[in-house]
């Protein structure tokens, strides 16, 4: 089965042999309604081995930091007037 374009139902039926067909070096389209969706394709190496960059890489950077205790009010005059239009 070597597929360019497969519809959503195609792929959801096929997925094993679709993902082993992409794994292969054929890449391949999803598409919705005949419109394409998606490609889908094989990751390289490169790719597989890169790890994912986690919430709170900057947590060194901003040790320091605090929210001002009125965060939650802070420029309200100014925020109403962009609102209102004084």
């Amino acid at each position: 089965m070597h597929a360019d374009a497969v519809s959503v139902y195609e792929a959801k039926t096929n997925l094993s042999r679709l993902i082993a067909q992409a794994k292969a070096g054929f890449p391949f389209v999803i598409t919705s309604h005949g419109k394409p969706q998606v490609i889908v394709q094989a990751v390289d190496a490169g790719q597989a081995e890169r790890k994912p960059q986690r919430t709170g890489f900057l947590k060194d950077e901003l040790k320091d930091f605090r929210l001002p205790d009125d965060f939650d009010t802070m420029m309200q005059d100014e925020i109403i007037s962009l609102f209102e239009g004084d």
